[in-house]
C-alpha cells in the first residue's frame, strides 16, 4: 500500500515494511532502506545504498551513482546514510572510489535542495547543508556543521565541529571547530558562538575556547608545542576536539580575517 504501482524495485532490495516508495523511483537490487523512510517520486538509488529508519529522501533526489572521477573503474563502493536524516530535492549523493570504501552520511542531518555530496565523502550527525552546498571529493565534514547556500569546498578539505560557513564561500583550507568562515576564499571571523549557546557551551567555556585560539593564531611557537601547552593548561571536551583537528590534515588551516583579531569575536 505503500509503494506507488510506477515505481521500479529491483529484486533482491531490502525494504523495510513500512517505507513509502513515490511514483517513477528506481530502487536498485543491492538498497537497503529501513522502518519509517519515506521515498518521494522519481528518486533513483543505484549500487550499494544503505538508508537508516526514519529518513526523508525528496523528489528526485539521486544517490549511489558512479563518482565523477576518472579513477573510477568501476569497483564495489557504498553509501551509507544514517537515521533521521533529510535529504531534499534534486540532491546527488555518489559512491566512493577504490574498492570498499564509502560515502557516509551521519543521523538527522539536513540537506537541503540542489547540494551534492561527492565520492568519499563523510558527514558527522546533525549536519546542516542550505541548498547548492556542495562537496568535492573526501571532504570530512563534523558534527553539527552548518554550511549556508552556494558554499563549495575543494577536495580534501576538513569542516570542523559547529562551525558555520557564510553563503556563496569558497572553502580551500580546513575549517577549525567552533568558527565562523565567509568569504572567497574563506577566513575566519570569529567563533560560532550562537551555534555554541544552542549546544549549551557555557561563557566560560566559550571564553577557553577563545583562549585557545588565541594561543594557537597569535603566540609564537611551532604548532606541535602549542598544542602540548594546551592539553596541559586547558580541560573539556572541546580541548580534545581543537588538538585532534590542529594535529591532522593536508590542506592547511583556514586564518583569521586580517582586520580582525581574536579579542574582537563577541
Amino acid at each position: 500500500m505503500n509503494r506507488d504501482a510506477r515505481a521500479i524495485i529491483e529484486e533482491g532490495a531490502i525494504i523495510a515494511e513500512d517505507v513509502k516508495v513515490g511514483p517513477y523511483s528506481i530502487i536498485g537490487k543491492d538498497v537497503t532502506i529501513g522502518e519509517g523512510t519515506s521515498i518521494g517520486s522519481g528518486v533513483i538509488l543505484e549500487g550499494k545504498v544503505h538508508i537508516g529508519s526514519k529518513c526523508i529522501i525528496g523528489h528526485h533526489v539521486v544517490i549511489g551513482t558512479p563518482p565523477q572521477d576518472l579513477s573510477y573503474q568501476s569497483e564495489e563502493t557504498e553509501v551509507w546514510i544514517g537515521d533521521e536524516t533529510v535529504i531534499r530535492e534534486f540532491s546527488t549523493i555518489h559512491r566512493a572510489t577504490g574498492k570498499g570504501n564509502e560515502t557516509r552520511i551521519g543521523r538527522k542531518c539536513y540537506i537541503m535542495s540542489y547540494c551534492h555530496i561527492a565520492h568519499n565523502c563523510r558527514l558527522g550527525n546533525e549536519v546542516t547543508m542550505a541548498n547548492n552546498a556542495s562537496l568535492a571529493g573526501y571532504v570530512e565534514v563534523n558534527d553539527m556543521a552548518t554550511l549556508s547556500g552556494f558554499v563549495g569546498v575543494h577536495q580534501f578539505v576538513r569542516i570542523g565541529k559547529l562551525s558555520m560557513l557564510g553563503g556563496l564561500s569558497k572553502i580551500v583550507m580546513d575549517v577549525p571547530p567552533f568558527t565562523l568562515a565567509d568569504g572567497h576564499p574563506a577566513r575566519l571571523f570569529g567563533l560560532n558562538v550562537v551555534g555554541l549557546r544552542r549546544h549549551g557551551y557555557s561563557k566560560a567555556e566559550r571564553d577557553q575556547i577563545k583562549k585557545i585560539y588565541s594561543i594557537i593564531f597569535e603566540r609564537h611557537g611551532n604548532l606541535p608545542e602549542l598544542l602540548e601547552a594546551i592539553q596541559r593548561d586547558f580541560t573539556g571536551e572541546y580541548v580534545a576536539e581543537i588538538i585532534n583537528f590542529f594535529s591532522q590534515g593536508r590542506r592547511g588551516i583556514t586564518r583569521f580575517i586580517q582586520e580582525k583579531r581574536l579579542n574582537d569575536v563577541y
